[in-house]
């Protein structure tokens, strides 16, 4: 098919993530490889957003292509009560690369899955109702998962499930509660012990975080927050539960994100990069006390592609090449060179407000002529549109939402590569500076 042909049947039969089906435009893809992929015609494009934050190991690496190749050979599905090579292989390894003891593994076919049945655990486990979560987050878009989610895709979904109690961000939108790491970390842990103690802490069966924040401004916690919220939730006797989808397997520049800051998390959430979206897999890791408890106890969640064996071959083929290829360390170096980067596009351009990484999780925001944000909390404004539509016409994908842009590319992507994208968003931000002076 050409482009045309694509997009035409593909908007005629389909519906559309977040979007309103007359208002979508969507860009036409026949082929990948690498950090590139190419329309029908051969348009080359930078994929500067892996994909959904996900394609860590890059398009095609032949070696997960074959392993899946095989797999489909061999076998491809069985009810979830079976047990598959591909099944303890891919646990085994997990329990032995994960942190601490979390080794036992509940397959789902994705990270909104996943967090789902961490609700059900934390659940089953303490024998409590209530969630915790955050304003700036994203849990996933099934029902649950969108009454914890903290942004506005959300308030469609509402009213939703009970039990479901949302707290302010480390780092609000509009207001801070500190100058310093340690003045956020004191302020926030008062501000949350109080929420805990008014609902009672009796009632509280976990708070689920995003460890490093995505799509709501790729934001890592002060040193020493994790593991002072940790041991405040200890005290309480609630699970902290770490939603790990977006940013583990490699983005930050360890295996998971948590590992920056020394802490072992009650629960574990991954999908996206544990296949490198090869194909459909998330997971929920256990740690041994609330693995234990489901020894003895029956865990109520069951999914018909639990333990998936063509996602579990792939998982293990695209973990066996982010380890054994240095992929992790080479995400950890590239992000200071996007780091450096994000610095002198910060000197050179006026637009830019402010910019922050951890390896290859990046993102910049933008501000008008007077140094406020250039669009509003869940707005746009005609640069952000025009800087949207300059990056696609130049060749760079990558997510432009409200006053920011991602800066997200696989974790294979070297220096030169980093040079070759900034050199089209150095020229979108030109257009930006032209448009606010």
């Amino acid at each position: 098919m050409n482009s045309k042909e694509m997009i035409q049947l593909c908007k005629e039969h389909t519906l559309w993530s977040w979007s309103r089906n007359d208002d979508v435009s969507p860009l036409p893809i026949a082929r990948s490889e690498g950090i590139y992929l190419y329309t029908p015609e051969g348009q080359r494009i930078i994929d500067f957003n892996s994909q959904l934050m996900s394609v860590n190991i890059g398009h095609g690496h032949p070696k997960v292509r074959a392993a899946m190749k095989a797999q489909i050979d061999e076998l491809l599905y069985v009810y979830p009560g079976a047990a598959t090579a591909p099944r303890a292989r891919l646990s085994k390894k997990l329990a032995e690369l994960m942190p601490g003891d979390l080794d036992v593994v509940f397959y789902t076919l994705g990270g909104a899955e996943a967090n789902e049945n961490a609700i059900k655990a934390a659940r089953l486990y303490t024998g409590k109702h209530k969630i915790l979560s955050r304003h700036r987050s994203f849990h996933g878009g099934t029902h649950a998962c969108m009454q914890m989610t903290g942004e506005p895709r959300r308030w469609p979904s509402e009213p939703g499930a009970p039990g479901f109690l949302r707290v302010m961000h480390q780092e609000p939108y509009n207001f801070s509660f500190g100058e310093t790491g340690e003045e956020i970390t004191a302020n926030y842990l008062k501000y949350l012990e109080e929420i805990i103690i008014s609902e009672g802490a009796h009632t509280i069966a976990a708070m689920f975080i995003e460890t490093v924040t995505g799509t709501n401004g790729i934001i890592s916690p002060p040193d020493g927050f994790l593991p002072a919220l940790h041991a405040l939730l200890k005290r309480h006797e609630i699970l902290l539960i770490a939603d790990e989808v977006m940013c583990g397997f490699g983005r930050t520049g360890k295996l998971m994100a948590f590992e920056h800051w020394g802490i072992i998390p009650d629960i574990v959430t991954v999908a996206k990069g544990l296949t490198s979206s090869y194909a459909p897999l998330g997971a929920m890791i256990l740690r041994a006390p609330i693995a234990e408890h489901f020894r003895h106890n029956v865990f109520w969640g069951g999914l018909t592609y639990n333990a998936h064996a063509l996602g579990l071959a792939t998982a293990e083929a695209v973990v066996d090449v982010l380890i054994s290829e240095g992929i992790i360390d080479n995400a950890a170096k590239m992000g200071e060179v996007l780091h450096a980067k994000m610095v002198e596009m910060k000197a050179k351009h006026p637009c830019v407000r402010a910019h922050r990484n951890i390896g290859l999780f990046g993102i910049m925001e933008l501000q008008n002529k007077d140094g406020e944000r250039i669009a509003p909390y869940n707005g746009t404004h005609p640069a952000m549109k025009a800087l949207a539509g300059f990056f696609r016409d130049e060749g760079l994908f990558t997510f432009v939402r409200w006053d920011a842009f991602m800066c997200n590319p696989p974790l294979i992507i070297n220096e030169a590569q980093i040079n070759e994208a900034f050199e089209i968003i150095d020229r979108g931000l030109s257009l930006v500076d032209g448009m606010i002076a």
